[in-house]
């Protein structure tokens, strides 16, 4: 994939207010510890993972996707009558049908002529979207088009916590296989893209290279299963087994990637991956060659927020000042399947420090915002 004509123009996001840690989510689950013995302190251990965030319980995702996809638009000064895509991209959905990108639609407003649809591709939800608004912007079908997502963690993480507890059949080899549910976090975040001409930053979406070793699918497993007296959402991870997987597909890919953005790797300036825990981020960074020190990290605080987590660590990343005019951005996206998603940037500057205004014939200049 290859693209002359697209630009990554504004990334936003949204968190929920609630914060739960890992040692409460432990004291949860002290009837599992007691009856296996096993030791406190475990969980942060050994994914890093200090904290993760929840939405207030009943919340519907494309509420929070209305309000991230709004920042987003605001951000860019963009005339919404330029969307010509909208596509939702999360795990988390509002029903089975409708399309989760219908009600995003109506709530903001875009025109009747844009095209609308979810994307369901696990971690990868939102980069897949982002390739795809991209082909349509490159073959001049749509001038701009916004991918969003909100993923709520809240139930798969509660599901999970009564299943340990409830079921004394389990062993600490099962408990390891929903040791990963226990990291899942809530967030939201969108990622808009426009064509060159009406860009006001410049940050070019160069290209990118996919990748699918689709003989690891079963490494992790999601669905709706009977937890206790009712149904909930449960998922099955190998997790050790999907790092080693991941990370190896992830270096296959990479020298492809280089070689269709025309970069080397010493040629990279900071990086962006998705955020599962420390250990992944460590061999991942090592496989490929990379410096730690040009990565941004969010899981300490975020957990792996799904296919939320690499744009929303983008756009915390740009509001903390990681990125400078020039760099090469790597997006580095893994997803279970396993499929690989790596995309190129040439950053330029974010919205808020672009001036001039836009040249769409439908443009009415907003004062820009920062992603937040």
């Amino acid at each position: 994939m290859k693209y002359r004509n697209v630009c990554l123009e504004a990334i936003s996001y949204t968190l929920p207010e609630e914060v739960v840690t890992s040692d409460q989510i432990e004291g949860r689950l002290e009837p599992l510890y007691r009856r296996l013995r096993l030791p406190e302190g475990r969980l942060e251990l050994m994914t890093g993972i200090r904290q993760r965030r929840f939405w207030p319980p009943g919340m519907l995702p494309s509420q929070q996707s209305v309000a991230t996809a709004e920042k987003a638009i605001r951000a860019a000064g963009l005339d919404r009558r330029d969307i010509g895509a909208l596509i939702h991209g999360s795990v988390s959905r509002d029903y089975l049908e409708p399309a989760t990108a219908c009600a995003v639609h109506h709530r903001l407003g875009l025109s009747p002529n844009c095209l609308v649809y979810d994307v369901s591709n696990a971690c990868l939800g939102l980069l897949s979207g982002v390739v795809q608004v991209a082909n349509m912007i490159e073959l001049g079908q749509i001038h701009a088009g916004i991918v969003v997502g909100t993923e709520d963690s809240r139930s798969l993480v509660e599901s999970t916590i009564e299943r340990l507890n409830s079921d004394h059949s389990l062993s600490r080899d099962d408990v390891k296989l929903a040791f990963a549910s226990l990291t899942i976090g809530s967030a939201s975040a969108a990622m808009l893209l426009v064509e060159r001409k009406l860009s006001r930053t410049g940050n070019r979406l160069l290209g990118g290279i996919a990748r699918a070793q689709t003989d690891h699918y079963r490494l992790c497993q999601g669905d709706v299963e009977e937890v206790g007296d009712h149904l909930g959402p449960l998922m099955w991870t190998d997790s050790e087994a999907l790092l080693r997987q991941g990370v190896q597909a992830a270096r296959a890919t990479f020298a492809e990637f280089l070689a269709t953005v025309g970069w080397d790797a010493d040629a990279i300036d900071k990086t962006f991956s998705h955020q599962v825990g420390r250990a992944h981020r460590k061999l991942l960074l090592e496989a490929l060659g990379l410096d730690p020190r040009i990565d941004y990290a969010t899981l300490e605080l975020l957990g792996n927020t799904g296919s939320v987590a690499l744009p929303i660590t983008t756009a915390l990343g740009i509001e903390n000042g990681h990125l400078q005019a020039n760099d090469r951005v790597a997006l580095l996206g893994i997803g279970s399947g396993i499929n690989v998603l790596m995309l190129g940037v040439d950053w330029q500057r974010s919205p808020a420090e672009s001036l001039h205004p836009l040249s769409s014939p439908h443009a009415t200049v907003l004062q820009a915002v920062p992603n937040a």
